[in-house]
């Protein structure tokens, strides 16, 4: 049998089998028919997130932010360009500490923008503070490779 990873839909939260070598042929969901990478990432509350956890397979690198917080808008072109780079090996997505806030304390959040690779339900690697597409590419890979 093939190598595969599961992926979940951004849109319906669906589980979703992927072969390894379909992953970069624009995947659809087997549910809903959306495709199940934009590269962009994906807003999630806490529910998508423990359902990332749970049952996704790919490593997540989520961005833990405000809208009021000024370097998490600066950050946010700099994190949607790194997805456009590390998808689909990665699900980049982004929780809003605001609206989740049992979230943020769950995982410890003490400033922002603070960026956690999880693979597994387990965290592999935080940074805090503002990073360039170059750099957090770059972090990511480091921990992954």
């Amino acid at each position: 049998m093939a190598e595969s990873e599961i992926v979940i839909c951004p849109a319906c939260a669906t589980a979703n089998r992927v072969p390894l070598e379909r992953l970069r042929e624009t995947p659809l969901c087997g549910k809903c028919g959306k495709p199940l990478f934009s590269g962009k990432p994906v807003a999630i509350d806490t529910g998508a997130f423990d359902r990332l956890m749970r049952l996704g397979t790919l490593p997540v690198v989520v961005d833990f932010w405000a809208e009021w917080c000024g370097p998490c808008r600066m950050m946010a072109p700099q994190f949607e360009a790194a997805a456009a780079v590390l998808e689909p090996a990665v699900r980049m997505a982004k929780v809003d500490i605001e609206a989740e806030q049992a979230l943020a304390a769950r995982y410890a959040i003490q400033s922002i923008p603070t960026i956690a690779l999880f693979k597994g339900g387990r965290e592999l690697g935080r940074q805090s503070g503002l990073m360039d597409r170059a750099a957090l590419v770059r972090w990511a890979q480091s921990i992954l490779a």
